[in-house]
């Protein structure tokens, strides 16, 4: 939803640029930013999640084209951007099997924390049980590589469940 959509200024009441990709902070899954392109010089550019006042299905509006912001210029995100972490792709295991990969993921859009991945199985394990959707809360360890997840064949004992 956030990729490839037009950045519109409230100012000009025009587009001023593209989201081209999501910045994701590995350690909290939080989705600080977005990697955009500017119209009129074509820079790639940052557009940060907190200079996003609505987001609607013609695009993602900001106040101006002061919210496009150079990548050197963002001290605190430095460490995240040299990280350069991409979540669809990566592969999701529990402690026994590889589940398959993050096709996609759902998004909170008042905090920008991701609340849920969808993962793709292989071909043999899709005609058994379609994609599966995992929980924030079921995620043990992120990694360059991987994501732990608790086993899904675990059973949660109900008193736990009433208790969540």
């Amino acid at each position: 939803m956030f990729i490839s959509q037009p950045i519109l200024s409230l100012r000009t009441g025009t587009p001023i640029g593209t989201t081209l990709s999501a910045i994701i902070n590995p350690n909290n899954l939080k989705i600080e930013g977005f990697f955009c392109q500017e119209n009129s010089t074509r820079k790639q550019l940052i557009l940060l999640a907190q200079d996003i006042r609505e987001i609607l299905s013609q695009g993602v509006v900001v106040n101006d084209l002061d919210a496009l912001t150079d990548p050197e210029e963002l001290i605190r995100l430095k460490d995240i951007l040299k990280v350069n972490f991409q979540l669809i792709g990566k592969i999701v295991v529990t402690e026994k099997e590889r589940l398959g990969k993050v096709s996609d993921y759902a998004v909170d859009i008042d905090s920008m924390f991701i609340q849920k991945l969808y993962v793709a199985q292989s071909v043999f394990k899709n005609f058994r049980g379609g994609n599966i959707g995992v929980e924030r809360s079921q995620i043990l360890e992120i990694t360059d590589r991987r994501i732990v997840i608790n086993d899904l064949s675990q059973k949660v004992p109900i008193r736990a469940r009433a208790l969540a």
